[in-house]
This record gives C-alpha cells, structure tokens and sequence, in this order.
C-alpha cells in the first residue's frame, strides 16, 4: 500500500478552521512518525462557497472529493445563511456529498472514556461500560424525499415531507450493521417506527430476514421513542443500532450528549465512493475565531479516517491512544473543564495530543 495519500480537507464555517487545523496538525505528526507523505487539498462548502461562489457545493469540491482517498470536514452552517433559499443552505453541502459520493452510511461510535464518566449527565454506574456504534442510513428517508414547502394560507397553510424507502436502501445498511456486529459483540438493536410507519414496516421485516440469514447475530427490534428512552435508563445494553436517517440524526445526539461532549464524538460517511470524516458537532459560529472550540472530534474523525479509508490502522491507533492519555492526564476545553484540570483552548488541547504520539 502506497505511503502517499491524499486527503480533501473542507473547514466549512464557524470553528471549522480551528478544528481542522487542529486534526491536520495531530495527523501530520502521527503520518511522520510512521513515514507515511499526506497531500492536503483545500476545498470549500458550505456557508463559504456560498460566499465564494454563490452555491454551497462547488463542483469543483465534488471532483476533488471523488479523487480524493478520504475527506476530513469540519462543520457547516451558521445564521448568517438562515434567509438564502433552501436549496441553497450550507446543509446542503452535506446532502449533496453523501449523493455525489454515494455515501448511504454513518458510523457513529459513541464511547465513554474512563477519565470522562463524571461528565455524564447520567449516573456512573450506567455509563460505566457505554460503547456502543450507531449505524445510520444516510441517503434515504425523509430528508431526501418529495416535499412541499408551505402553500396556502391561514389556517390551510400546509407543507409537507415524503419518508420513503426502497428494499436496497435497507438491506444495504442493515448488510454493514450485521458485518459491523461480527467484529464486536454480535448484538444488533433494529430501530423503527413500525406500529406507525409503512416504511418501517419495510425495514422491519427486512431486518427479520437478515437476522434469519446471520443466526450469528443477536437481532433486537425496537421502536424509535423506546430506544430513545432506553439510551438514558441503560445504554450498556447496545453493541450496534441500526436506523434511518431522520431517526439516526436524532439518536446520534443523544448518544453524544450521554458521553459527556458533543465535542468528543467522530463520524464517519462511507459507501460507494470516497469517505466522509466529520466531528458530530455543528459549526458554532458563537465561539468561532476565539481559539476555545474543542478539536478532538476532529482529530478522532481523522484517526476514523486513517483506520477505514488509508489503511493505517496503527497510525489509528496511535492517534486514539494519544487523546485518552491526554484526558487522563487532565486537559480539557473550557465546556468540560473542571477545578483541579488543566484548562487549554484549541491549540493546546492540539499540542498535548502532539505531545503524547
């Protein structure tokens, strides 16, 4: 395997500089350490290619991206772009990346570090084993089916959205949740909506014939709202939950929140063509410029990328390493810092990953 690898970098908007410059800094360390020469190339989405250039996702950006060996985003949005018209919002940026790149699944692995269970809102001893993976479809669904914005008026002003779901969409996702399981614990929680939903019916039954076809695997169904509330009362329990899109995007927060800091958490967006690594969070634009956001989802989601799309599974490791240790030994961001820790803002939290390669 080549030892030269190239990598789409997008900022995006708000802390989406910072944070990318920080996982950069971390990943060019761990990459000479291990001899291995990384080509950076810098494109823009988002909130910036609109400033730019008028449109949220250049083709410029989607050309590279599909050369590209993996793409490592920082976040997009802000409410600068609240009033341009919807198909020209920065989230647009996003969707059309995961079609362009035929990107129909995210990984969400959600984790507890040690140094980290006090900051969780729930009790010790239920977060104490909490590692489990979200597997969410990404390309399907109710975000990218028919809608109709508002028409009308008074009180018949209606809008509407379309949730919609073909066999392939499903049995694909519920392909990389069975594979994801075989190397972990070999549990699956199906989520849906099923009591209501024609289209969960479909997933449904869908995720019955896989468990038929892998008796390997440990199959549980569950509605959306229970798992919603299982997530809070034991969420020791999950090893591998595998939802839709709208449903995902829902529960992947509460998976973040659970583990101390939105901040903390890595995604990555795979599929047919080159992959997607990307911090769970947004882009703060509150924050944005003053050096405090925290990059550690960043350099998490590069480590992501060094495992499942560079094949540097060590360097990987190294990266993953260097941050638990840099927990444990009491650096924090000031939205989890603590008397007693050592408080460091963007470049320092950066610096002492560095530090410990």
């Amino acid at each position: 395997m080549s030892n030269e690898k190239e990598i789409v970098i997008i900022a995006g908007d708000g802390i989406g500089e910072e944070i990318t410059a920080a996982a950069r800094a971390v990943t060019e360390a761990a990459f000479q350490k291990a001899g291995v020469t990384a080509h950076w190339i810098e494109k823009k989405a988002g909130g910036a290619a609109i400033d730019a250039y008028g449109e949220p996702l250049p083709q410029d950006t989607i050309e590279a991206c599909r050369k590209a060996d993996a793409v490592l985003l920082g976040a997009v949005g802000g409410p600068k772009w609240d009033a341009v018209a919807p198909h020209l919002r920065p989230e647009q940026a996003i969707l059309g990346l995961r079609k362009a790149l035929g990107l129909f699944c995210n990984l969400r692995p959600v984790k507890i570090y040690k140094a980290l269970e006090e900051y969780s809102p729930l009790k010790a001893d239920l977060v104490a084993d909490v590692d489990f993976v979200i597997v969410r479809e990404l390309t399907g669904g109710i975000y990218f089916g028919e809608r109709q914005e508002a028409t009308g008026e008074g009180p018949d002003e209606v809008a509407w959205d379309k949730e919609t779901y073909h066999r392939y969409e499903i049995e694909r996702i519920m392909d990389v949740a069975v594979e994801t399981a075989k190397k972990r614990r070999g549990k699956i929680a199906s989520v849906d909506k099923a009591n209501v939903l024609a289209a969960s019916r479909l997933w449904r039954r869908i995720a019955e014939e896989k468990a038929k076809a892998h008796p390997e695997i440990a199959m549980d169904y569950l509605y959306v709202d229970n798992t919603a509330m299982q997530l809070v009362v034991n969420p020791g329990q999950f090893d591998v939950i595998v939802t839709s899109n709208l449903f995902g995007d829902i529960l992947s927060d509460e998976g973040a929140v659970i583990s101390g800091s939105i901040g903390l958490l890595p995604s990555a967006s795979m599929g047919e063509g080159t992959a997607l690594y990307e911090p769970i969070h947004g882009s703060a634009p509150d924050i944005a410029g003053q050096g405090i956001a925290n990059p550690l989802g960043t350099i998490l989601s590069a480590a992501m990328m060094c495992r499942h799309s560079l094949g540097l599974p060590a360097v990987a490791d190294a990266i993953e390493k260097a941050v638990e240790q840099t927990l444990n030994d009491g650096y924090r961001t000031g939205e989890i810092y603590k008397d007693g820790m050592k408080k460091v803002g963007t470049a320092g939290m950066r610096d002492a990953v560095i530090a410990r390669l």
